[in-house]
Order: structure tokens, then sequence, then C-alpha cells
């Protein structure tokens, strides 16, 4: 995944920042726990195709940037 793509992209549904998982191919966000599919090489932003990560996966995923925050855009 393209670094500069990763640092552009935030949950569609609550602007949190999503961690890439190399080996899942997915974006995660802790704050909703959902994680986004990549699918060759596109990450797939929607919410009715994220898949709900478990209670196991939600604490081994850093929090990123609080819910709503602007990012400085």
């Amino acid at each position: 995944m393209d670094k500069e793509l990763l640092a552009m992209l935030v949950c569609p549904l609550c602007n949190g920042k999503l961690k890439y998982d190399r080996e899942a191919q997915e974006l995660r966000c802790h704050y909703d726990g959902l994680a986004y599919p990549i699918q060759e090489g596109i990450p797939v932003m929607l919410p009715e195709e994220a898949r709900i990560m478990d209670a196991d996966e939600k604490l081994h995923t850093s929090p990123g940037r609080s819910p709503g925050s602007s990012g400085g855009v």
C-alpha cells in the first residue's frame, strides 16, 4: 500500500486514522472496530463491505486519531 495514499485515507464513518494490516490486506479503524478490505491493491472504503473486528483484534489495533478530527486539512 502506498504510504502517501494511506496517509490521506480516513475511516468513512468517524474520520479516524486507519491502520494498515499488510498480512490481512485490510485498513482497520480501531474506534469503529471495522476492517476495510484491500482488493487487488485498491482499498474498498464502503462500510457495508467492512468486516467487524473481534474483541482480540480491537485490543491489538492501536487507536488512531480521535474521531471527527480534521487532521489539519
